[in-house]
């Protein structure tokens, strides 16, 4: 196999690769043996003709389309590894010269890894946030818990006030036309919540059980849908129950049902052991990211625009697992939203850049210092994944692909030359 190199633009190349005639008659062999049983030829049973028969009949191009993708396949990953190129995307592929008894010779046109030029990485300094745990904080987090444990009382004597909780039905039209989505039956609202169209639920204030209320309202200008964008509405809403929210007394016993704690000052006190060590992670989070951003503000680097968008998919494929958790999927959101899927592209794309130029300066890092995942730490790392899920070492590792192994050794070493900058900085 010859290989010669071609740097056709930044980041792009172009090999123009020549495999030896036996070579691809190997290939064209292999197409045979894959194909035969589909020839039907007159004087043979169908699939035992000679291919030199085959080759004579259907003409030796039969043949090429897989030979082809075999001599491509096997002969471009042996000259990326030979060539210590690092692609990023499908190359492009062009055949120079074909046929039986010649050199077979194609190109393939690929974008490869950008060069990074580091700049300063050692001896940063970014100022650290302090860490601040007062009472207020454990007082808003206290009564998240008693929020929680919060009970709905019907009430019968008094009408709709801030904050009440509505069973309602209502039906929604405009010019007296009834719209697609503007009725409802036993819906629950929050009244102050601010789920509804602004000006909604404040009209349903003072409103009493059983009683029919016309609610006019505005759709806002950027209303997630075209066909009610800035249209007055009128909403007939029938008050079906009126609910307040119980909560319970805080006190001792208040702290001994909800921790294993006796007393409500012994409660606070582990709450603020709690925030205060929620608060050291998060400094500490902010402080290696702020270095981060440092030393990737420091580095040039040239990033195709391919590995850009392949950041891109890869965080609209993350945006969908997340909403079918929801019970939603990428498509009803960009729906619900109005919004199309190239906007949302746009929206995100200096996040995408951000996130590959970050990814880019760190593995250079790792290069540089020679950080490397040695066999010890790869093994503590699966240990502690498989008790994430509750299986052994050994068990784990059955499951594990390539990729997968790949994964977490870059997962190990970002972590290494992260503390590296941790360590050297100022």
């Amino acid at each position: 196999m010859n290989v010669k190199i071609e740097n056709i633009e930044k980041n792009k190349v172009k090999l123009e690769i020549e495999l030896e005639a036996e070579v691809f008659d190997e290939c064209l062999n292999k197409a045979f043996i894959r194909n035969k049983s589909r020839f039907n030829i007159p004087g043979f049973r169908k699939g035992k003709a000679p291919r030199s028969i085959v080759e004579r009949y259907y003409g030796e191009q039969v043949l090429y389309e897989d030979a082809i993708n075999y001599a491509c396949a096997d002969a471009y990953d042996n000259a990326i590894a030979e060539n210590d190129l690092k692609p990023v995307d499908k190359p492009e592929i062009d055949i120079v010269q074909i046929g039986s008894g010649q050199n077979f010779i194609f190109t393939a046109t690929v974008t490869v890894m950008p060069e990074v030029e580091l700049g300063d990485y050692k001896g940063l300094s970014v100022e650290k946030d302090e860490v601040v745990v007062n009472d207020e904080d454990v007082d808003k987090d206290l009564q998240r818990e008693v929020e929680k444990r919060a009970r709905l009382v019907a009430v019968e004597d008094r009408p709709v006030e801030n904050g009440d909780t509505l069973n309602i039905d209502f039906l929604g039209s405009i010019d007296d036309v009834p719209f697609a989505g503007g009725e409802g039956k036993d819906y629950s609202l929050v009244i102050g919540s601010g789920t509804f169209i602004p000006g909604f639920e404040e009209q349903l204030i003072g409103a009493k059980i059983d009683d029919e209320v016309e609610v006019n309202v505005t759709f806002p200008e950027n209303y997630h849908s075209e066909e009610l964008k800035g249209k007055e509405a009128v909403f007939k809403v029938k008050i079906n129950e009126i609910k307040v929210k119980e909560l319970p007394e805080v006190n001792d016993e208040f702290a001994s049902e909800v921790s294993e704690f006796e007393t409500l000052d012994e409660y606070k006190a582990s709450i603020k052991e709690k925030l205060t060590e929620q608060a050291k992670d998060a400094v500490e989070r902010k402080y290696k990211d702020d270095l981060i951003k440092k030393a990737v503000d420091n580095a040039s680097c040239d990033i195709p625009e391919v590995m850009v968008e392949n950041r891109l998919e890869e965080m609209l494929r993350q945006f969908d697992m997340q909403l079918r958790y929801q019970g939603m999927d990428l498509q009803q959101y960009l729906q619900m939203m109005g919004m199309e899927i190239s906007k949302f592209k746009d929206d995100y794309r200096d996040n995408a850049l951000e996130d590959v130029k970050t990814q880019l300066v760190l593995e250079k890092i790792s290069e540089v210092e020679n950080i490397i995942a040695s066999p010890e730490e790869y093994e503590a790392e699966v240990e502690e994944m498989a008790k994430r899920y509750n299986q052994t070492a050994d068990e784990l590792k059955k499951h594990l692909r390539e990729d997968d192994i790949e994964y977490i050794k870059n997962s190990i070493e970002r972590r290494k030359t992260v503390d590296l900058l941790v360590e050297n900085a100022k």
